[in-house]
């Protein structure tokens, strides 16, 4: 779940974004700086167990000792996971990508958060399309009834202009904030069963979302969905979907973190089971986004079956500030969203303004100490573009359910480092051909 306050406005807090040459400026370059080419030839160096990691992230990384002497010291322990995507276009415009691993092993469990909405948004805008013939598409006004233990209903959302429900609304609301309700509606639209066999059948074959957020439900209660009933123009049903039950058996799974947890105000002296929670690997989380911004780098039978117009309505929100947002009202409350609000990669936790000529698109997550980013950042000025995804468990004294997590001293800012550094690498390659990113240029609800 999205945290809801973070203490970081302090006095004398500087904002290093005012403009690019800001950006550049923050990130030290330190005697004997990798070169950005250097990156074509690497080697493999396994840092923690089996993963894969790139031997040049490495040093990318210890040449800023004041940012990740840490991180390299406790890789291992904090579970530090990234993927750093270079994009080089060529005369045709397809990009050609090449990916560089840190400590990447889908083996290593980490508590997903919110980054599953992503694969969510897309399954519920594909499964829109396989039932355009009932005459309903993202927009329709979507109902939720309520008919077993733990279901709550849904008449009407204030944070439309009419204050009708819809599913565009709820994506909105996910890729703008990370609503935790909008995503349960897109899960209960779906079904459980829906959402794990479309992943499977494209290949994410370890992925398990199991169950809603920020609810407390039992194993049962999250394999059962609500009712939907979706309305025309005329407030007539024109499509009723029951409630639906998944009864499959997921693979067995003995994922564990923490050395201990509080439940019902007691410690538990043992690491807590995540078998039954959300489970998403980075790598996957990587591709799926990869998926979205270049479909064509991906094979059809991994893509999923949503329209060009629902790709453009996925990347204007995925890039949309909250303080642009007119509709659900964040601009209202900037003091709750602050513009770089769901932009860890880059931005950290900081809370002042965002560069126009950047754009983040992206999902994020943080629960039970871990801090996730999958991110596309693009320089509509420097004529940069990169992806970059990134995990760490954010959890010194092992202890799950106490709040006492350290994502304020060590997550967000090794996130906000970490895009720094690869934005100055990005910004000192030389590029053959200069990537048209005119397509990516949205008008904002706010603009």
């Amino acid at each position: 779940m999205l945290l809801k306050v973070r203490n970081l406005l302090s006095a004398g807090f500087i904002v290093f974004l005012l403009c690019c040459c800001h950006l550049s400026a923050q990130v030290p370059k330190p005697v004997g700086l990798l070169h950005p080419d250097s990156l074509k030839s690497t080697v493999f160096a396994p840092l923690t167990d089996s993963s894969k990691t790139d031997s040049v992230l490495v040093q990318l990384l210890k040449q800023y000792p004041e940012y990740f002497d840490t991180v390299l010291k406790n890789t291992k322990r904090w579970n530090v996971q990234f993927i750093y995507t270079r994009i080089d276009k060529g005369a045709n415009g397809i990009p050609a990508l090449k990916n560089y691993y840190f400590n990447v092993n889908p083996a290593n469990y980490f508590y997903p958060a919110s980054t599953v909405k992503l694969p969510v948004c897309l399954l519920a805008l594909q499964r829109l399309n396989e039932l355009k013939q009932q005459g309903i598409d993202k927009n329709s006004t979507m109902i939720t009834e309520a008919k077993g233990d733990g279901q709550t209903r849904v008449y009407n959302d204030p944070s439309t202009p009419d204050g009708k429900p819809s599913i565009a609304q709820y994506i909105k609301k996910i890729l703008l904030v990370s609503d935790n309700d909008a995503f349960n509606r897109l899960y209960e639209f779906l079904g459980r069963k829906y959402i794990n066999e479309q992943l499977h059948q494209k290949g994410y074959t370890d992925i398990q979302i199991l169950h809603r957020l920020d609810i407390q439900l039992t194993a049962q209660q999250n394999r059962s969905t609500n009712p939907v009933n979706f309305f025309g123009p005329d407030n007539r049903i024109i499509f009723s979907q029951p409630a639906q039950y998944d009864s499959s058996i997921s693979v067995k799974r003995t994922d564990s973190l923490g050395s201990g947890y509080l439940k019902d105000g007691a410690l538990i002296n043992s690491s807590m089971d995540f078998s039954d929670k959300n489970r998403i690997s980075l790598q996957d989380l990587h591709n799926i986004l990869l998926s979205v911004v270049f479909p064509e780098k991906v094979p059809a039978s991994q893509r999923f079956n949503i329209t060009a117009d629902d790709r453009i309505f996925l990347l204007k929100y995925m890039s949309e500030l909250p303080t642009e947002s007119q509709y659900p009202p964040y601009a209202a409350d900037t003091v709750t969203y602050w513009p770089a609000y769901c932009k860890f990669l880059l931005f950290g936790s900081e809370a002042g303004a965002i560069p126009k000529n950047i754009r983040i698109f992206n999902k994020v997550g943080d629960a039970y100490g871990q801090l996730t980013d999958v991110a596309y950042i693009v320089d509509f000025d420097k004529k940069i573009e990169f992806f970059l995804s990134a995990t760490m468990y954010c959890n010194s004294d092992g202890i799950l359910n106490d709040d006492k997590y350290d994502y304020e001293n060590t997550g967000f800012p090794f996130m906000k480092h970490l895009g720094e550094v690869i934005y100055q690498l990005e910004l000192n390659r030389q590029k053959k051909i200069e990537p048209d990113l005119s397509k990516l240029m949205f008008n904002y609800d706010g603009h």
